[in-house]
């Protein structure tokens, strides 16, 4: 099922499009304000964003860059303005598609269509290893694969001549945000994070100066995906400036 997350003050343009949405089986999340709206997404990342311009606290804009700092997801402008150089700012800041107010909702629907049809579906999601851990970001999910066996001839078959099992696969569970904090990360490869971009694309705007969050989490990332928390692999500190996903050169992306 999609996720949509629609951000507008309008209520009644939440109202109706909420409705239409779910009536046509799109998981809705709402937002008032931009501020709601990032740490909405931060919770659950959606797969598609419906976003009005004229928002209370942010401007749509500063919404679009905070969401594009760690998701591809499609963004669709649906705003009042009908300047061209709204519409070129709108684009410009990383949105997909521009929808100017009133509109049609089978024109926002088939819009919506073929966005999620440009972004590939999630088979086209990566799945990346970190030694013997997978992480499927389009599945949302982290499985340590267990080596399978060594033959030992004969005398390691089981009764009856039973041959070695399988490799045994574990989830390992990660709360939302470990794992909004991990596919951040996991998504740029190899390049710094600042503590304030983490701080911000995580939990939201108003989370700058909360560096204690994120040096707990980055812990409890640690101690569930790294074979040595003290001696981190791949979940680098870089002192005094952030945290970088640091891919090892013989590791399969």
């Amino acid at each position: 099922m999609t996720r949509v997350l629609v951000v507008d003050d309008e209520p009644q343009i939440l109202r109706a499009l909420r409705i239409n949405l779910r009536v046509r089986e799109y998981q809705v999340d709402v937002a008032a304000t931009g501020t709601e709206a990032l740490q909405m997404a931060a919770r659950h990342p959606p797969d598609l964003v419906i976003l009005d311009l004229g928002l209370p606290d942010l401007d749509g804009v500063e919404v679009i860059q905070g969401l594009r700092g760690w998701t591809k997801a499609p963004i669709i402008v649906l705003s009042g303005r009908a300047d061209s150089m709204d519409k070129v700012e709108a684009l410009d800041a990383g949105a997909d598609d521009y929808i100017t107010k009133p509109f049609g909702v089978e024109e926002l629907l088939a819009r919506m269509r073929a966005a999620v049809r440009r972004t590939g579906t999630a088979g086209d999601q990566p799945r990346i290893r970190l030694g013997d851990l997978i992480v499927d970001l389009a599945a949302k999910r982290v499985i340590r694969q267990s080596p399978v066996p060594a033959s030992r001839g004969p005398a390691s078959r089981g009764p009856a001549g039973a041959e070695d099992q399988p490799a045994q696969s574990d989830d390992i569970h990660l709360t939302p945000t470990e794992w909004h904090l991990l596919e951040v990360l996991l998504r740029n490869p190899g390049k710094l994070l600042s503590r304030n971009q983490l701080l911000t694309e995580v939990w939201g705007p108003g989370y700058a100066d909360a560096t204690g969050n994120l040096r707990l989490y980055m812990a409890q990332l640690r101690r569930k995906l790294e074979p040595d928390p003290a001696r981190p692999r791949w979940l680098i500190t870089e002192p005094g400036m952030g945290y970088r996903y640091q891919p090892s050169p013989d590791e399969d992306a």
